[in-house]
């Protein structure tokens, strides 16, 4: 859902408009900077299939989209899988512009490729009618500069977080070399002056979630909590499907549990198995599985290893087909996370979508989620035997669990992309 608060009552800045079929007036020339990686393939420019989703759902609205991204090469990119897609087969191609941005997170790279850069996107602005910048670090940050050169041609335009961006920095801190803890420790207080000093130029402020619009609100004069997803009405479960769960909870099968993404530290994998592992001691019968890969997927499989799970924990790593996500999730009776971090996954979206319940770790972004009809248990944050407790609280008592699923269901049906994309593009067109 999109929740406009305290609008402001600025003017769009004016535009050319053309009729879009069956999608009323497209709003002018949208300029979009952010982090996203496009890298070179064998048929050109590439980019994220989930990207290429949202690029597809802003030219429905937009006479052109020009995407500002960072072009990596192989080397550059952090080992995850990802599905690429060839940008020129998207439908919308003829509207689309991109502009390849350089890599340069080193203070050395950024100073020597700044001026250049900052031309670039200068030039970009002025051609632009509305603007929207994902911002999210310090150095290397061009969505950032876009920002600040758009407040020196007195533009209006949008800024975009995804997550609290000081809270994932810093919990990372420990995991990285000493050279770079000592960089982010110091480099993070001024990083979060720069994100409010951003924000109070900015025309409207695109925040995802309420933690994340708890956080950088205070710091905007025009915020708005938004939700950004890639779930169609044809991926809510059907009545079917949704009754055949539930009949599966109250005949007490054993219960199904499913987590979809990154084995990276700010989504507790290690807590998520610890967790199985307790609520198993205290005689708990299920099934469970991850996918997805990352940084601690051996880890991951060794640790299951030591704790007797590997019978019971299946972690085939990452899963590219979409479908095989989404019906991993229906068929789940519940969706159990850890994620230690003050962002704001998808996942949990898809799970309720899904019919999944999303229990976990309490916070602002999960419990919104689901604050309106419910479909979520949540435990503090990092208390493993807290949630291990909730399971087995769940699986004894089928009603509520059975509850839960129903609620999760109804809670999912909010979270539709053309919607959601529709009013983030008003608010665009209208502040930015």
């Amino acid at each position: 859902m999109t929740i406009p608060l305290r609008q402001g009552t600025h003017d769009a800045h004016a535009g050319d408009t053309k009729q879009d079929d069956g999608h009323g007036e497209r709003m002018g020339r949208l300029l979009l900077v952010t982090a996203v990686r496009l890298r070179n393939g064998p048929r050109g420019l590439q980019l994220d299939d989930q990207t290429c989703a949202g690029i597809c759902r802003w030219a429905e609205r937009f006479e052109t989209v020009t995407f500002a991204g960072i072009l990596v090469t192989e080397d550059a990119e952090d080992g995850t899988s990802t599905s690429w897609l060839d940008v020129a087969d998207l439908p919308c191609n003829d509207q689309l512009r991109f502009v390849p941005l350089p890599l340069a997170y080193r203070v050395g790279q950024f100073l020597k490729s700044y001026k250049r850069t900052r031309a670039l996107l200068a030039d970009e602005i002025r051609q632009a009618d509305h603007m929207s910048f994902t911002v999210g670090y310090l150095v290397g940050d061009w969505a950032a500069v876009a920002a600040l050169e758009a407040s020196s041609q007195r533009r209006k335009f949008a800024i975009w977080f995804d997550r609290v961006e000081q809270d994932v920095i810093r919990n990372g801190i420990p995991e990285l070399p000493f050279r770079r803890q000592i960089k982010e420790m110091l480099s993070l207080p001024i990083m979060i002056r720069y994100h409010r000093y951003l924000l109070g130029k900015s025309s409207l402020a695109l925040l995802q979630g309420m933690d994340t619009f708890s956080v950088y609100a205070p710091h905007a004069s025009n915020p708005a909590c938004v939700y950004d997803v890639h779930t169609h009405p044809q991926d809510f479960i059907d009545k079917a499907r949704l009754a055949a769960k539930i009949d599966g909870v109250l005949r007490g099968e054993p219960l199904r549990i499913c987590y979809v993404g990154r084995a990276a530290v700010m989504k507790g994998p290690l807590d998520w198995l610890h967790a199985l592992a307790a609520a198993r001691s205290r005689g708990l019968s299920f099934q469970a599985r991850w996918l997805g890969d990352g940084p601690l997927h051996a880890e991951m499989k060794e640790l299951a290893h030591r704790l007797g799970l590997s019978d019971v924990v299946a972690l085939p790593g990452y899963v590219g087909d979409r479908d095989t996500i989404l019906n991993a999730m229906r068929e789940s009776h519940l969706f159990m996370y850890c994620h230690k971090t003050k962002e704001s996954p998808r996942c949990l979206i898809e799970a309720l979508v899904s019919g999944s319940p999303i229990v976990g770790y309490g916070g602002g972004y999960q419990e919104g989620l689901v604050a309106e009809h419910g479909g979520g248990a949540f435990s503090p944050v990092h208390d493993v035997a807290a949630l291990a407790e909730s399971l087995r609280r769940l699986d004894s008592d089928r009603l509520t669990l059975a509850a839960l699923v129903r609620s999760a269901a109804e809670s999912g049906r909010q979270f539709d992309e053309a919607t959601l994309y529709r009013q983030r593009s008003e608010l665009i067109a209208t502040y930015s």
